[in-house]
């Protein structure tokens, strides 16, 4: 098997697609970081972390109105 027909070995951590999935949350990305990123990142990771970075913000807003309504 010749280099043209590998898969593309995926390198980077966990932390790097938290990292990514919260800059994508916020939506300001350089156009270089995002290639960086399609590159690097699993695809299993990055599904994984949006759902735990979708929780963590529904989580936020309900202890925020939760407050709010509270007072």
């Amino acid at each position: 098997m010749d280099d043209k027909n590998k898969p593309a070995r995926r390198k980077a951590s966990f932390g790097a697609t938290i990292k990514a999935v919260l800059w994508s949350f916020f939506g300001v990305r350089k156009r270089s970081d995002y290639e960086k990123d399609a590159e690097q990142l699993n695809p299993v990771h990055v599904i994984i972390a949006g759902i735990i970075g979708a929780i963590i913000f529904i989580a936020t807003l309900l202890l925020i109105v939760k407050s709010v309504v509270a007072k």
